[in-house]
C-alpha cells in the first residue's frame, strides 16, 4: 500500500512538470535578430554645372625658327673687327663684322683715275668735234674727218661708261667688307675669330642669326581630323596654343598658318604650321611642345573631374548620388579629357551630384556620406593612400 502511494505521487509530479514546461514553451515569443543597418560609405562629391568648354585637337610639334640666316662673306679678306657678342639680339642691318677694306678702296681709286683720264680725253675729243663741225660748215674740213672724230667721241664715251661700271662694281665689293645681319634675331656661336681670313666658300660662315619673334611650330595630327579642320578653317583663322611637354606651362598662343599639301602615307598624319608672336621667348628652335588646335567652344557643356570617370566592361561610367543618399552607377560618354576635366556629352545633366573620390568602395545602391571641407581633403588623402597600397 505504501509503495503504491509513492509510485502514484511520483507519476503525478512528472505530469505536473511536463505540463508546466509545455505551457511556458507554448507562450514564449520567438526572438528575431534585428537586420544590421548598412554603413554609409564616405565619399567626396561635386554638383555638375554647365559651362563653356573649348574643343581641342592635340598633337606634338617641333618649334622652328621663323627665319634663319647663315652670315657668309661674298668676298675674301681678313677679319679686322667683330661687332657682336654671341647670343646678342640684333636688328636687320646691324654690323656683325668687318673685312679689311683697304684693298678694295685702292682698287676704287685706281678705277676712278682711269675714268677721269678717259673723261678728259672725251672732253678734248668733243671739243675737236665741235671745231671740225664748224670748219666743215664753212668747207674747210672734210666729212671724213668729222665722221672720224665722231667715232672717237663715241669710243671715249663708251670707255667712260665702262670705267664707271667698274667703279660701281668695286663699290659693291667694298660694301661686302661689312658683314651685316639680314634679319632681326639672336646670334649663335661665332665660327671665325678676328684676324682670320674669311672666304665665300667657308661652310659655316661667320655666325647664324635666328629669328624667334615671331616663331613657327610644325605639328602633326591624324589624317582623320583633316575634314573638321578644313570646315572650321573656312569660318576663320584657328587658334593654336603651345604647352610644355608635361602640359603644365602654357607657352604662347598663336594662329594656324597652313595645312600641308599632302598626307604622310607612312604615318597617316597631316602636318600643320602655326605662328606665335613669342614675346617672352618661351618657344625656342628645336623645342618639343604639345600643340592644341582650338576647333570650337561648346556652350553649357557638362564636365566632371577626370577622377570621377571609371572604366567598366561596358565602357565609361560614374557614380551619381541620388536624393536618398544612395549611389547610382550611370554610364556616360566622354567626348574629351583636358586639364584633368572630362567632357561628358551623354549620361549626365546639370545638377547631378557625381562622386569624384571614394568610389572604389561603392556599388549600385550603396549608401553614401558626403564629406566637405577639411574632411573631404582628408578623405582625398586617404583615397590616395588606399590606391597606393598593394
Amino acid at each position: 500500500m505504501k509503495r503504491t502511494l509513492i509510485i502514484t505521487f511520483v507519476a503525478l509530479a512528472a505530469v505536473l512538470a511536463g505540463a508546466t514546461l509545455w505551457f511556458f514553451a507554448k507562450n514564449r515569443q520567438p526572438v528575431v535578430a534585428a537586420a544590421p543597418v548598412p554603413t554609409a560609405v564616405p565619399v567626396v562629391a561635386a554638383t555638375v554645372t554647365g559651362k563653356d568648354v573649348p574643343i581641342y585637337l592635340r598633337g606634338i610639334g617641333t618649334v622652328i625658327a621663323y627665319n634663319t640666316d647663315v652670315v657668309r662673306s661674298q668676298i675674301q679678306g681678313q677679319i679686322v673687327q667683330i661687332a657682336f657678342t654671341e647670343g646678342q639680339t640684333v636688328k636687320a642691318g646691324d654690323l656683325l663684322a668687318e673685312i679689311d677694306p683697304r684693298p678694295y678702296q685702292a682698287q676704287i681709286e685706281q678705277l676712278t683715275a682711269n675714268r677721269n683720264r678717259d673723261q678728259a680725253q672725251l672732253t678734248n675729243a668733243e671739243a675737236n668735234l665741235s671745231r671740225y663741225t664748224t670748219l666743215g660748215d664753212k668747207g674747210y674740213a672734210t666729212p671724213q674727218l668729222i665722221e672720224t672724230q665722231k667715232a672717237q667721241v663715241a669710243q671715249l664715251q663708251a670707255a667712260v661708261q665702262a670705267d664707271q661700271a667698274l667703279i660701281d662694281q668695286a663699290n659693291v665689293q667694298l660694301s661686302y667688307t661689312r658683314l651685316t645681319s639680314a634679319i632681326p634675331g639672336i646670334t649663335g656661336v661665332r665660327q671665325i675669330d678676328i684676324g682670320n681670313v674669311i672666304h665665300p666658300t667657308d661652310p659655316n660662315g661667320l655666325v647664324v642669326v635666328t629669328q624667334i619673334e615671331p616663331i613657327s611650330l610644325l605639328f602633326t595630327l591624324p589624317q582623320t581630323d583633316l575634314p573638321v579642320i578644313q570646315a572650321q578653317e573656312a569660318k576663320g583663322p584657328l587658334k593654336v596654343i603651345a604647352y610644355s611637354q608635361d602640359n603644365k606651362i602654357k607657352l604662347d598662343e598663336g594662329k594656324l598658318l597652313l595645312v600641308n599639301n599632302e598626307i604622310a602615307g607612312t604615318t597617316g598624319t597631316i602636318q600643320l604650321k602655326a605662328e606665335f608672336p613669342n614675346p617672352d621667348r618661351r618657344l625656342w628652335p628645336g623645342q618639343l611642345v604639345n600643340a592644341r588646335l582650338l576647333l570650337d567652344t561648346q556652350k553649357n557643356a557638362i564636365t566632371v573631374a577626370g577622377s570621377a570617370v571609371q572604366q567598366g566592361q561596358t565602357g565609361a561610367y560614374v557614380y551619381v548620388v541620388k536624393a536618398d543618399q544612395t549611389a547610382e552607377l550611370r554610364s556616360v560618354h566622354v567626348a574629351q579629357i583636358s586639364d584633368g576635366r572630362a567632357l561628358i556629352d551623354q549620361g549626365l545633366k546639370s545638377g547631378d551630384v557625381v562622386v569624384v573620390d571614394g568610389q572604389y568602395r561603392l556599388k549600385e545602391g550603396s549608401r553614401v556620406q558626403q564629406l566637405h571641407g577639411k574632411a573631404a581633403r582628408e578623405a582625398d588623402l586617404q583615397s590616395s593612400v588606399q590606391d597606393a597600397l598593394p
